[in-house]
């Protein structure tokens, strides 16, 4: 574990940290006023971007386009819209494509989709679609001049026959076009750490920018692990033993553990860090300014839920 004096060296140079946030598409007008109550706390940190998820089927589609198009006409964000090959056409995926760089949108995340069956399922290509995400990133180059950013797996994707076959395709992303990456979350340092080594070795000299979860409630985020390929270190459950009834102290209980986690990277040099949100933001925001980060006052309003007719 990381310890307070190497913080203290780190932080007294003012060493500047980046931030990227990562968003969902609301599905219900309640969910709606979280996200944008979320936005408008959080935009002030100035984020490098933001991301805001996407899911096979027209109408998630639909919200992915409609919040990324509404924070490039109402705030000053830039927004990163998230793209996969489940279950389109070329044809299909090309016109969303053109519709985010007729919006504004100029920085696209692709990534190749869970099976449309759900996780466990084994993904098979949509005929006549991209088949692979380096298919999906050569494509979105193709269209328009877009920053591309495709994920990373510390622990290796779960489909993948090994870490060094899920680098192999990493490169094949890279050759592609893609201009950055962002890891699955992980919660063992080490383990990105030795990641980024090999990832350097094999000739792969993009950014691999962290994922970071913010635990708001731990036994989510376990199964959510277990699902994903990332384990669990057993002090990360120590943490949170016994507090599963107890909101308020497992609040700050994962805001000094994502805190800890970034800092200990910024001893290791690292500056740019990815939070997957979850739509929630005081949990963020208070790790962003225990990282040194405060507000600034934006120079456009950040938009407001949006009135429904009577």
């Amino acid at each position: 574990m990381p310890s307070a004096s190497r913080h203290r060296a780190s932080r007294d140079g003012f060493r500047p940290i980046r931030v990227s946030i990562e968003f969902f598409p609301p599905k219900t007008e309640e969910m709606e006023k979280i996200l944008w109550s979320s936005i408008e706390r959080l935009a002030p940190l100035q984020p490098k971007f933001v991301s805001v998820t996407y899911g096979a089927g027209g109408s998630t589609r639909e919200r992915t386009h409609n919040t990324v198009a509404r924070m490039v006409r109402e705030t000053n964000l830039k927004p990163a819209a998230h793209l996969t090959c489940v279950n389109a056409t070329r044809e299909e995926i090309d016109a969303v494509v053109q519709s985010y760089w007729d919006a504004g949108v100029r920085h696209i995340v692709a990534l190749r989709g869970d099976p449309a069956e759900g996780v466990g399922h084994s993904y098979r290509p949509h005929p006549g679609g991209y088949a692979q995400t380096s298919d999906l990133v050569a494509g979105i180059k193709r269209i328009g001049d877009f920053k591309v950013s495709v994920s990373a797996y510390p622990e290796k994707h779960p489909e993948a026959a090994s870490l060094d076959a899920d680098i192999d395709a990493l490169k094949a992303k890279v050759d592609a076009g893609a201009d950055q990456a962002i890891t699955q979350f992980f919660f063992d340092n080490e383990i990105y750490l030795r990641y980024l080594d090999k990832v350097r070795a094999a000739g792969i000299d993009i950014p691999i920018i962290p994922g970071i979860l913010p635990v708001q409630n731990f036994k989510q985020a376990a199964n959510f692990a277990r699902r994903t390929g990332a384990s669990v270190p057993y002090w990360l459950a120590a943490r949170f033993e016994g507090l599963d009834n107890d909101v308020e102290t497992r609040r700050l209980v994962a805001a000094a553990v994502a805190a800890e986690q970034v800092l200990d990277l910024v001893d290791e040099g690292v500056e740019d860090f990815h939070f997957y949100s979850m739509n929630r933001s005081d949990l963020v925001y208070a790790i962003c300014h225990l990282l040194g980060l405060r507000s600034q006052a934006p120079a456009k309003p950040v938009a407001k839920p949006e009135a429904k007719a009577a």
